[in-house]
């Protein structure tokens, strides 16, 4: 593992390393000022503190992360961790996620969120000509040489975003701002699955 301007970049280039470094730093600021968000202050200004305080450090480059199933599953179990926390709600009192989630009238978003986020960046490398872009869309060969390895193809950075639209259809909405944030600004459409022909 390697650290360069914060970010961790490993051998086979999975983010659970910083995903897990970054819900860790963002838990210790939660217990930190615990006193903060557990207190009688109105409910929805507890929420903008922890979306403000909790979510920037938990959060912090997102847009590069590829979320496997198990990097989900971590961030959705953070996301209620907080919530419960702010509603003094312990484990043993056996109290469900969506009753939890009713109580502070709220929805797991943490991982719309970190779409969104990624779609803003995507979006903007796409409208540029420049290195990045490239390096994205595979014109620039580069990576690991991996041979013999069984299994299911690992997921790439635009994964995330190609399931949902094809990527000739998500670079067009991608040069026109409006488009593009209609399209992605409100949150994500329907998944639109490819057929091979």
């Amino acid at each position: 593992m390697f650290v360069y301007c914060d970010f961790m970049l490993t051998n086979d280039g999975r983010s659970t390393c910083e995903i897990k470094c970054g819900t860790a730093m963002a838990k210790a600021a939660f217990n930190k000022k615990s006193a903060l968000f557990t207190s009688t202050l109105d409910l929805k200004l507890r929420k903008e503190l922890v979306k403000c305080y909790i979510w920037s450090m938990a959060l912090y480059g997102a847009e590069n992360w590829t979320l496997r199933a198990t990097d989900q599953k971590h961030l959705e179990g953070f996301d209620m961790w907080y919530w419960r926390r702010t509603e003094k709600i312990s484990c043993p009192d056996y109290v469900r996620n969506e009753k939890v989630l009713l109580r502070v009238n709220e929805q797991r978003n943490i991982l719309h969120e970190i779409s969104k986020r990624k779609a803003n960046w995507i979006g903007h490398i796409l409208r540029r000509n420049c290195l990045l872009q490239r390096v994205i869309e595979g014109e620039i060969k580069g990576g690991i040489e991996v041979t013999g390895r069984q299994g299911r193809r690992r997921r790439k950075l635009l994964d995330d975003l190609k399931e949902r639209r094809g990527y000739s259809r998500l670079k067009e909405e991608a040069l026109d701002r409006t488009v593009w944030r209609d399209c992605f600004g409100k949150g994500f459409g329907p998944v639109v699955r490819q057929t091979a022909k």
